[in-house]
């Protein structure tokens, strides 16, 4: 009995010394400390019952950076009490998880390593797409019905009206030149037509011996509403007009169709 309780107590202190040793590895330095026995039941600890840890709890990677090597990430976590529970799940001690194949984002869906894809309604993005063509532009006011312009007036035929006749002297004392304007008030075109020349053999005492009508073509065609002026030589034969007498064109008149 001696010689097993004393291998006994050189295994429990070697495995004590092995536990020293490995509580000082894979941090940095803190105060160590040797167990020499199963925990007594206590206020903290009832028999069967697991204490879950009061400080922080440090995972560390396999094979990974060391804390004292100064890596840049550092995967430390709050511990959770016992019992409690995050969005995305726990692990014993107390580390949260993130469900796999999300963010735990609800405002958009993963576009990829590093990006994410807003959802429709997210704020700067249209929520009511419009088709490619466009909305349909708001027609104008309808234009006022056309009216019918109206019909011009009827032709009426070719009218004309003559000035009083210009006289100048000719070279002849049986002749004389005399201006008349034609103006045509219709609105049909004068064709062709007759000017009549009444003119009067005057003696030297002023007395009107004879009057004699002559002809001469009209100036055709007159156009409606135009007018033309024409001047005519005016002779009579000249034994009607002895020495000491002149002629006198007085009216002039005119035919035309």
């Amino acid at each position: 009995m001696r010689k097993g309780s004393r291998a006994a107590t050189a295994l429990l202190a070697l495995c004590c010394t092995a536990a020293a040793g490995l509580t000082g590895c894979g941090g940095p330095a803190r105060e160590g400390f040797s167990a020499v026995g199963a925990a007594a039941p206590g206020p903290e600890r009832g028999a069967g019952e697991n204490v879950a840890p009061q400080g922080g709890v440090e995972f560390q990677q396999l094979d990974g950076p060391s804390a004292v090597g100064g890596s840049t990430e550092s995967s430390a976590t709050s511990a959770a009490p016992p019992g409690s529970a995050t969005a995305g799940g726990s692990t014993p001690g107390g580390a949260t998880t993130t469900p796999t194949g999300g963010s735990g984002s609800t405002s958009g869906t993963s576009g990829g390593p590093g990006r994410t894809t807003p959802s429709p309604g997210a704020p700067g993005m249209p929520t009511n797409p419009t088709s490619p063509t466009g909305p349909a532009s708001p027609t104008g006011p309808p234009g006022r019905p056309a009216t019918t312009p109206p019909a011009p007036p009827p032709a009426t035929p070719a009218r004309l009206t003559l000035s009083a006749p210009a006289r100048s002297a000719a070279a002849d004392r049986w002749c004389e030149r005399v201006t008349v304007t034609f103006t045509n008030t219709g609105s049909t075109a004068a064709r062709s037509g007759t000017v009549s020349f009444a003119t009067h053999v005057i003696g030297a005492l002023g007395i009107d011996w004879a009057t004699i009508t002559t002809t001469q073509p009209l100036p055709a065609p007159i156009a409606g509403g135009a007018s033309k002026t024409q001047t005519y030589t005016v002779c009579l034969e000249a034994w009607r007009v002895p020495l000491g007498m002149h002629v006198d064109t007085r009216e002039v008149t005119a035919t035309w169709n």
